[in-house]
């Protein structure tokens, strides 16, 4: 892994565990921003490794949520519609 990829993953850790501890979910935007007016690269690195995380995050949120569903018989989470344009 680069140095750039190293550190901006190592900030988007310790981001995303202070937004849990700050209750606020878009704080990782505050932190790309001073990141932004020194280094537009490691902005984008950290931006990228936050919204894999984030991704991940809500992904392993629907799996425990719809395997919780499964084994009590209830009606599994519908799983959100794709957007225009998405993948």
């Amino acid at each position: 892994m680069a140095l750039i990829d190293e550190l901006a993953d190592d900030l988007a850790a310790k981001t995303m565990a202070a937004m849990k501890e700050l209750d606020d979910d878009r704080f990782y935007m505050q932190v790309a921003k001073v990141i932004g007016t020194s280094s537009p690269s490691l902005q984008e690195a950290f931006m990228t490794s936050c919204r894999l995380r984030i991704s991940a995050q809500r992904g392993e949120s629907f799996l425990n949520d719809a395997l919780k569903a499964w084994r009590e018989g209830a009606t599994a989470p519908a799983a959100p519609r794709d957007a225009e344009g998405g993948h």
